[in-house]
């Protein structure tokens, strides 16, 4: 769509380039990413003064102590942290950038359309395997860890999306992702639902994917294609096509693309999930939480294994 250039009066922009400098400079340092983490939630959410008072050993109130605490990512839990297959080494890093993401949106600033932004493209850069120049994500956005995606220039991720990335998503330049759409890269045995797949998830170049639709896990989405509204994809878009409903189906080619893109007969697309499966290992020493506490005698597929 045609959009106009809008920029921040100059106060302001130098106030906020200051910011995320500040910030930027201190996640690429050796510094510790816990207390990068607590000094910036402490400072967006105007609790400096408090938060002096509890470290000076001051009285505070359990509601008080709760709130501060909870600046440090490492006194945070998240639903990601207990995935066993994860890797720890990378998720440490990455829970706490997620949890500085999270609580950001918390703040009266996600709104505020210039600096959400420019902040989002560089926690990004930090967080995401590659973040591309040129990233918009706005408010809401959600993923399982953030260190297993790949996002190119000039790319679009609307309010309220979740990208998944148990296993890998790749999404390439100039994609537009639009409101609540889903992107998975994970899914669950259908008999014993503890069994996790995980998959690569590609979505290529000039893609759209439209308001509440879901990508399934090992899906590939062809360059220059759209997934309608609220469709539900379960196999491979072919490039320049337009699939809606669930399960989606090709509809249409994109008018001018005719000659390029491959013709199928009958809509049905072709699943290919089995050959984007990423094969991972548990360690022996494994605590196992199961949170049914069911015998239903293991999965039916089980998950690849290295």
């Amino acid at each position: 769509m045609t959009k106009r250039h809008v920029s921040l009066p100059v106060e302001a922009e130098s106030g906020l380039q200051a910011f995320l400098e500040e910030v930027d400079e201190r996640l690429s340092s050796d510094e510790s990413t816990c207390d990068v983490v607590q000094d910036t939630l402490v400072d967006l959410f105007g609790d400096r003064d408090a938060y002096e008072r509890w470290q000076a050993g001051e009285e505070v109130t359990p509601a008080e102590r709760v709130r501060l605490q909870g600046y440090d990512p490492c006194n945070s839990t998240l639903e990601s942290e207990y995935y066993a297959e994860k890797d720890e080494e990378k998720y440490r890093r990455s829970k706490h950038l997620q949890w500085l993401w999270r609580q950001f949106d918390a703040t009266p600033m996600a709104d505020n359309v210039e600096f959400a932004l420019r902040f989002r493209q560089m926690l990004a850069n930090h967080l995401f395997e590659e973040a591309g120049d040129g990233l918009r994500i706005f408010k809401g956005v959600s993923f399982s860890y953030g260190h297993n995606i790949s996002v190119g220039d000039n790319t679009v991720i609307h309010d309220d999306v979740h990208l998944d990335d148990r296993g890998r998503l790749t999404i390439g330049d100039r994609v537009s992702i639009s409101d609540d759409a889903h992107l998975y890269t994970h899914d669950h045995d259908v008999v014993d639902q503890t069994e996790v797949r995980n998959f690569h998830t590609v979505v290529e170049d000039d893609v759209r994917i439209t308001y509440d639709a879901v990508v399934r896990a090992g899906t590939h989405v062809g360059e220059n294609s759209i997934v309608g509204s609220r469709a539900n994809v379960q196999g491979d878009v072919p490039a320049h096509h337009i699939v809606v409903g669930a399960p989606a189906k090709s509809v249409k080619i994109k008018p001018g693309f005719e000659d390029e893109a491959e013709a199928i007969d009958d809509g049905r697309l072709e699943n290919h999930q089995d050959e984007r499966e990423i094969p991972y290992d548990l360690p022996e020493d494994l605590d196992v939480f199961d949170e049914f506490q069911r015998d239903v005698g293991g999965p039916i597929k089980p998950h690849k294994r290295p």
